[in-house]
């Protein structure tokens, strides 16, 4: 039911004739048809139940219910939100009667003449005074101040009938009586409401028991006016009381009225609650997003930051083909996901602007400026990992080398000492003659001759061990266990040296034979066999090298040597010549020689082979060197292909961030023009992708030589990359800038030359063209707009509170951005909280707070449960149970308080 507090304490003079009529007719009426008292008795008494239930009570005979003047007096109480007197408490006569005076008192306060009603005739429940008192009280808190067309009270009721049934057929509402016999005009008024109760075309005239029983069922069930009438009183009746139709018409009348403020108050709500869903939608989709990206980055960067290496070349090889993958495959989604994430986050601060609401704050760590730190985490640990992938593979190649050549020299050095301890350690100078004694010590002298020039293939063989030690091989245990084997036999071969020379002294006293050829051969010989072992081990040598100049100087030492072999030549046919000089000697004096020459192990055979050897050798080096000359020269070709494309790519990608640059901060046509060229700019850099690809593709032929140098561009592939990165974020997020001040524009119906004029202001002082202003140049567009923030005491004020407003983070760089959404807010207007808070004053019938059932007759099920969710539960001293706090609801909406 609709409470009348609204009504005004006061009548104006000249509507006292108008209001008094009906007073003169009741005084007619005392002595007509019992039927119309009986149908006034059961309408009123409802009309008063109506409101008595918000107190609490109710009454059941209606002129014995209020001799007492109490109940009088709390129903007037009811209706016009008011207090009156303090009630006598007692029952005597005087006390009744005070109470009804109060109470009449009252009534007459209210600019209401009572004819001919006394408080005696109320105390001693005479029926008639009271039905009159009823009326009057009903005439005027019910009915007196309905106006429709500049008519009022019944008249103004009887106009509001016929304009809302007048579409309807077989109604023609002309009183409040026979009008509405056939239950026709009750149905209609419901159906023009609220068509959804009410199935009209189905309703016959000549059917009135049914039409108004179906209208006042409905009424109750769903409009909350109580049955005031009975179908049967009005339909065997000829002509119904009209103080009693009136009565239950105008609790259609306040129903009815209420809810055109209450659709509209709704759809403020709706409009309110369907923002602030949006924006909690864009908020749970950013915190999402970024988690997301975040675990990403959680779960990447520790991969990258992993330096734990690879014991083979095969394993890092896969390392390196692992990271290529990431690079290409893995990582560019993430790049676009980051881009829009800081595109969805300042289109979300910008409708939060736009709609008055406080900026989003996402969750902590989850920042825009903590997502570029994880980010750049990222990057930085990338970078790292690409240099440290390299320098293993670096250094895996060098211990491969390094290991095969350990392994070639400790074979050729395993080869050269086999039975050389057996053949210190025999006694066959005990019973040799004093020319094999003399032969055997001359043979031991040449030996150690042969054991010196061997001390540096064992010092070299120590030192590749002790470099493999020192860049942490993987096989060093058993390479050390190794070399360790070959320098404990090499002392032993040292010291069993030393003692068969000394044995050999003690018996060359005793024997003193020599013979000089076998000795001159043996000395020759035996430098000349080292030579050409070293020259075997030198040409069978392993090479690394990563330019041409490295190969060429390899080529010319190696042409070098080649000189020195008719040298050479010469050398083995002298030392050939002493062999054959020998022979002759043998022949011309008959002498028997064993066959072998008691010096040397090495024969002329021995080094004819070798020679031919070193003959064969030459040539294969020469094919080795070659082909590594022509691998360099095919590393050098990659270096320039890869230069020549990097050198176009990186000018390209800095001048079309400079365009962009240039493009944000120019004033050429509108926004929507604006719009267009840049995504214009956007497919032409998207159209130069298939050129990154192209130089991705000469960047892994560059890789995969193991090419690490490149003296022809200063460009890196990593330049590269962060630089397309760049240029796609950059363009992205100015496009994204200039969709928001359209979004700005429509929203806040500024106008294209009022925008026009702020990037006119904001360029003209922002000198650098870095598309900010600081302070001071800030200051200086706002005087030049009309703001008075000059260096007194009060424009200082006036400038930091604006500063505050575009700058609330102390980061004293203003973007064009903020310098609009300023200028947006100081030219127009939004819905505020106070606007809120009286749409939902009136949905809860004036009351300080609204009730669950309240919010779901009027607002959309959604958004009722929206509300209802989050409304607290009212404190206020007027509370009932499921009370809902609609005030600090609307406040938190605007963020003044915590929903």
């Amino acid at each position: 039911m609709v409470d009348y507090h609204e009504t005004n304490s006061q009548m104006q003079q000249g509507n006292h004739g108008d209001y008094m009529q009906p007073e003169d007719d009741w005084d007619r009426d005392l002595l007509l048809d019992p039927a119309w008292e009986r149908q006034q008795r059961k309408t009123f008494t409802a009309w008063c139940n109506s409101h008595l239930r918000k107190a609490g009570t109710q009454i059941e005979v209606i002129e014995e219910d209020f001799r007492d003047g109490l109940k009088l007096m709390l129903l007037l109480e009811v209706i016009s939100g008011e207090r009156l007197p303090k009630p006598e408490r007692g029952k005597m006569r005087v006390h009744k009667i005070n109470n009804v005076n109060k109470a009449l008192d009252f009534i007459a306060s209210k600019g209401v003449k009572l004819v001919s009603i006394g408080a005696e005739e109320i105390v001693d429940g005479n029926a008639k005074m009271t039905l009159g008192m009823i009326w009057t009280i009903i005439l005027r808190f019910a009915i007196q101040d309905i106006s429709v067309e500049e008519t009022s009270a019944k008249e103004g009721l009887l106009l509001w009938c016929q304009r809302k049934t007048a579409p309807y057929k077989n109604v023609n509402v002309q009183n409040f009586h026979i009008s509405w016999k056939d239950g026709l005009a009750f149905n209609a008024l419901i159906h023009r409401h609220r068509p959804e109760l009410i199935d009209y075309d189905k309703l016959r005239k000549d059917d009135p028991l049914t039409n108004l029983n179906n209208a006042f069922e409905v009424a109750e069930k769903y409009l909350d006016i109580p049955k005031m009438l009975d179908a049967e009183d009005i339909v065997n009746t000829a002509r119904p009381d009209e103080k009693a139709i009136m009565t239950y018409v105008s609790c259609f009348y306040h129903a009815f009225s209420g809810a055109q403020k209450a659709e509209t108050a709704a759809n403020r709500i709706c409009k309110v609650l369907a923002v602030n869903q949006e924006n909690e939608h864009l908020m749970e989709d950013y915190e999402k997003l970024a988690s997301d990206l975040l675990e990403w980055i959680r779960q990447t960067k520790p991969w990258l930051e992993n330096r734990e290496p690879e014991k083979t070349m095969q394993a890092m090889q896969q390392k390196l083909e692992d990271f290529r993958d990431y690079r290409r495959v893995h990582k560019p989604p993430k790049v676009q996901e980051k881009c829009q994430l800081e595109i969805n986050f300042n289109t979300l601060q910008t409708k939060l602007r736009l709609s008055n609401r406080p900026a989003f704050m996402p969750s902590e760590g989850k920042m825009i400026s903590d997502i570029n730190n994880a980010w750049q985490g990222l990057e930085q640990a990338e970078k790292g990992y690409e240099e440290w992938l390299l320098n293993e593979i670096r250094r895996l190649e060098r211990l491969d080398h390094l290991a095969e050549k350990f392994r070639q020299k400790a074979s050729i050095h395993e080869d050269w000492t086999t039975d050389k301890e057996v053949m210190l350690t025999q006694k066959d100078y005990e019973t040799a003659a004093l020319a094999d004694i003399k032969a055997l010590l001359k043979k031991h002298e040449a030996f150690e001759s042969d054991l010196a020039a061997h001390q540096d293939r064992v010092e070299q063989i120590a030192a590749i061990a002790q470099e493999l030690n020192d860049l942490d091989y993987y096989d060093s245990p058993n390479v050390n266990a190794r070399c360790q084997t070959i320098c404990d036999h090499w002392d032993t071969l040292g010291s069993l040296t030393q003692s068969r020379r000394d044995a050999l002294e003690r018996t060359e006293k005793l024997q003193e034979t020599i013979d000089q050829l076998y000795l001159e051969y043996a000395k020759r010989a035996a430098p000349f066999n080292n030579w050409m072992e070293g020259a075997m081990e030198d040409l069978q040598d392993m090479f690394i090298v990563h330019t041409t100049e490295e190969i060429q100087g390899l080529i010319a030492a190696h042409e070098q040597f080649k000189a020195t072999l008719p040298d050479a030549d010469k050398e083995r046919e002298a030392i050939l010549g002493i062999h054959n000089e020998m022979m002759k000697i043998a022949q011309s004096y008959d002498i028997k020689l064993s066959g072998v020459n008691p010096y040397t192990s090495i024969t002329s055979q021995s080094i004819n082979d070798k020679w031919n050897n070193v003959q064969q050798l030459v040539p294969a080096r020469d094919q080795a060197l070659q082909a590594e000359f022509n691998k360099q020269q095919s590393n050098e070709n990659l270096r320039e292909q890869f230069a020549n494309a990097a050198n176009v790519v990186g000018p390209w990608i800095q001048t079309k961030m400079k365009e962009i640059g240039r493009i944000s901060i120019e004033m050429h046509g509108t926004l929507e023009d604006q719009l267009n060229q840049l995504k214009q700019y956007e497919d032409s850099i998207i159209n130069y992708k298939p050129n990154i690809d192209k130089l991705e593709q000469d960047h892994q032929l560059i890789q995969e030589a193991l090419i690490f140098d490149n003296k022809h561009t200063n460009y890196t592939m990593e330049h590269i990359r962060v630089g397309w990165e760049q240029l796609l974020t950059t363009i992205a997020r100015t496009i994204n800038e200039v969709e928001n001040q359209i979004l700005t524009r429509d929203a806040k119906g500024i106008s294209q030359e009022q925008l026009n004029e702020f990037r006119s202001s904001f360029n003209h002082f922002d000198k650098d063209h870095s598309g900010k202003l600081g302070p001071e140049e800030f200051k200086a567009c706002l005087i030049s707009l009309g703001y008075d923030v000059g260096n007194d005491q009060q424009g200082e004020a006036e400038f930091t509170r604006i500063m505050g407003v575009v700058a609330p983070n102390n980061t004293q760089e203003i973007s064009f951005q903020a310098f609009i959404d300023f200028m947006s807010q100081e030219t127009t207007d939004t819905d505020t909280a106070e606007q809120v808070m009286a749409s939902f004053k009136i949905l809860a019938g004036d009351k300080n707070f609204i009730t669950a059932d309240e919010l779901r007759r009027e607002l959309p099920p959604d958004q009722a449960d929206y509300c209802i969710a989050r409304m607290a539960p009212y404190q206020g001293p007027d509370t009932v149970p499921g009370a809902l706090d609609y005030m600090s609801f609307s406040t938190a909406l605007y963020g003044e308080s915590d929903l």
